[in-house]
C-alpha cells in the first residue's frame, strides 16, 4: 500500500487529545516529507504541520504548541498527536506523501460537547 492510509479520528470533547497516525508502505515513504492537512467543509484543504526525512518540523499558527508530528520509521508511520482540542479542530484530517503526491483518504476528527 503505497497510497498513505489514516486512522485515529473520531468525537472528542473540547480538551481532549487524539493521536492520529498515517501508514504507507516502502522504504520512500521513510525517505520523504510528510504533512499532514485538514479540510473542514467549505475550506479550502490546510496544511497544518510538516516532517521531513530528518525530522525536521513545521506547524501552522494555529495548531502550533497543542500538534505534535512525529515518525517511526521502523512502523512506516507518520503520527500527529492533538492536544487541547478545539471546536474549531474539527475537519477531515489527510496526510500527504509530500514527495511524491500521494494523498490519504482522510479521517474525520469532530471536536464538540
Amino acid at each position: 500500500q503505497v497510497q498513505p492510509v489514516e486512522s485515529g479520528g473520531g468525537l472528542v470533547q473540547p480538551g481532549g487529545s487524539l493521536r492520529l497516525s498515517c501508514v504507507a508502505a516502502g522504504s520512500i515513504f521513510r525517505r520523504a516529507a510528510v504533512g499532514w492537512y485538514r479540510q473542514a467543509p467549505g475550506n479550502p484543504r490546510d496544511l497544518i504541520a510538516r516532517i521531513t526525512s530528518g525530522d525536521s518540523t513545521d506547524y501552522a499558527d494555529s495548531v502550533k504548541g497543542r500538534f505534535t508530528i512525529s515518525r517511526d520509521n521502523a512502523k512506516n508511520t507518520v503520527y500527529l498527536q492533538m492536544n487541547s482540542l478545539k471546536p474549531e479542530d474539527t475537519a477531515v484530517y489527510y496526510c500527504k506523501n509530500e514527495n511524491l503526491g500521494y494523498w490519504g483518504q482522510g479521517t474525520q476528527v469532530t471536536v464538540s460537547s
